[in-house]
């Protein structure tokens, strides 16, 4: 999920915001994991499950409950917790990054290989 957020980055997006939602999410250990290794704010919103709580909200807009889908994120969510990354643990996982990228290059090979003994298997 890190590399995801260094993609749009490297794209010129930037977040302001990273929202956390699912099982995950519910507990206060991963959520500040994840803003200690996004090095960025994390928070939490009214709904447990995101992807579906967006599709209702979808559903809102497509039957006229709200105009657009911005105004139905204004009337509809709510952040109710928030973390900050931890400086001491975020600056030991922006030090392992490079670490994680060079090993996830040097196995991309190996992730082609069990690809293809998938493939072999399930024919």
């Amino acid at each position: 999920m890190k590399d995801s957020l260094e993609i749009m980055r490297a794209l010129g997006i930037t977040a302001s915001e990273i929202r956390l939602s699912g099982g995950g999410a519910r507990s206060a250990l991963w959520r500040q994991m994840q803003a200690d290794v996004y090095d960025q704010s994390v928070c939490t919103i009214n709904a447990t499950e995101g992807p579906a709580f967006g599709v209702a909200l979808l559903a809102g807009v497509g039957t006229d409950v709200w105009s657009t889908v911005e105004e139905a994120c204004d009337e509809a969510v709510d952040v109710v917790a928030r973390h900050e990354p931890n400086e001491d643990a975020a600056r030991v996982y922006r030090a392992f990054y490079p670490v994680f990228q060079g090993l996830y290059n040097s196995l991309e090979p190996d992730f082609d290989s069990i690809t293809n003994v998938v493939g072999r298997l399930q024919a």
